[in-house]
């Protein structure tokens, strides 16, 4: 059996800034930081888009996945 490595991932969403908005728009934690073992980043962004709550499956351009090694 293949060892697992430990790994976080956070997924967050990007509001993209309009020029007519004037209130300044930030980024939201869509996915809270999370601790799971796996065999690469590759795995982990897998898994990690699978939780991507159903609201922003149609803003996936403005989603971003951050993996962090241990």
């Amino acid at each position: 059996m293949a060892r697992g490595k430990l790994f976080e991932y956070a997924v967050l969403y990007h509001p993209r800034k309009k020029e007519k908005d004037a209130d300044e728009k930030r980024s939201v934690l869509i996915t809270s930081p999370t601790t799971l073992l796996a065999s690469d980043e590759k795995e982990v962004a897998i898994l990690a888009a699978r939780n991507i709550p159903e609201q922003y499956i149609d803003k996936l351009e403005d989603v971003e996945i951050v993996v962090r090694p241990f």
